[in-house]
């Protein structure tokens, strides 16, 4: 009963996605693998993509030293992420240097000798700018070409393989896990999936399919980002009447004292049920403080449970709780 598992097979199960204008050579356009292993650090960089990936290059390479410049296609970046936590960023890293286009697009590379000039087209204008090093940060796709998969009857979208919610392709067992199932791309979530396979194929009693709304995501950069669950406007788009809490890092005794005072907690309720539909966050460890409610979203717990739920001082957690009281008009240090 095979299985696909991320990573281990000679044929990885997802690459990063290319474009026919847009291709790595390994050695002056890199994809995110090649990032992680350079010869030499660049003196500037051209990081084409603004999604996770994107940023978290663009702003390790940017704390290094290298002059960064991103370029992302749609209106902000960060575009799956809350719209304001989107607007934090934009600010913060343009603050630390880097210059950053949006709307924009990239329509040719030409590589030279130690460099590349790549055409950059923005608001009907056209430039040529030249980077001693270009990322392609626009997404993964599955490997999942010339396996015979059509053959046997999977189901393929956009290269990648249909499941269900416990790994099953359609086609008596036949299972598939982690990045060529598609988004979210995210090392917890294919470890995850492969528990339920798993569990499933043994025949274990109790299974849950896994429900990716409650997925946190990770971006790595800094300030951190980290996210679970929907953002104010896709509740509002999925018909919701909403309640949004908001409390800043400033406001928080314990990020003053670590020296990391800028950043943002968001909460997103259902006014009606007071159910947590999301919550957003960029800053200082972010990506620890999303588990909690991560948790509270896995429990479907309203905002009744989190705002009797006694959180430790002085912590960064505190912010959690004022931005869920702030939602319903109860915030005390705000």
């Amino acid at each position: 009963m095979p299985i696909w598992r991320p990573g281990t097979s000679s044929s990885r199960p997802a690459r990063a996605r290319e474009l026919p204008h847009l291709k790595a050579d390994g050695k002056l356009v890199w994809t995110y693998k090649h990032a992680m292993t350079p010869e030499a650090m660049p003196k500037s960089l051209l990081v084409i993509g603004s999604g996770a990936i994107g940023v978290e290059f663009a702003s390790f390479y940017s704390d290094m030293g290298t002059k960064v410049t991103i370029v992302e296609m749609m209106d902000r970046i960060l575009p799956v992420e809350d719209a304001e936590i989107s607007a934090f960023m934009l600010k913060a890293l343009t603050k630390q240097g880097m210059t950053i286009k949006t709307g924009a697009g990239v329509t040719k590379l030409v590589p030279g000798k130690d460099s590349v000039t790549a055409t950059i087209e923005a608001g009907g204008k056209s430039e040529d700018q030249t980077f001693d090093r270009v990322i392609l940060a626009i997404g993964i796709v599955g490997n999942s070409e010339n396996l015979g998969l059509e053959a046997l009857g999977v189901k393929i979208e956009r290269g990648h393989i249909v499941t269900d919610g416990y790994g099953r392709t359609g086609v008596d067992g036949l299972w598939a896990i982690g990045d060529v199932t598609g988004a979210p791309w995210l090392a917890h979530k294919a470890s995850h999936e492969g528990v339920i396979a798993v569990e499933t194929i043994a025949g274990v009693k109790g299974v849950h399919p896994l429900d990716k709304s409650n997925i946190p995501g990770c971006t790595y950069c800094r300030p951190q980002v980290a996210s679970v669950g929907l953002t104010e406007a896709k509740a509002k788009e999925a018909g919701y009447a909403v309640k949004v809490g908001r409390f800043p890092f400033v406001g928080n005794g314990k990020a003053i004292a670590l020296g990391e005072a800028d950043g943002l907690i968001k909460t997103v309720f259902d006014a009606k049920t007071g159910e947590l539909l999301g919550a957003h966050m960029v800053g200082a460890e972010v990506t620890e403080l999303i588990q909690g409610y991560a948790v509270a979203k896995s429990l479907e717990t309203t905002e009744a449970e989190l705002m009797h739920t006694v959180f430790p001082h002085p912590t960064l957690s505190e912010m959690m709780h004022e931005s869920v009281l702030d939602a319903y008009g109860r915030a005390i240090h705000y």
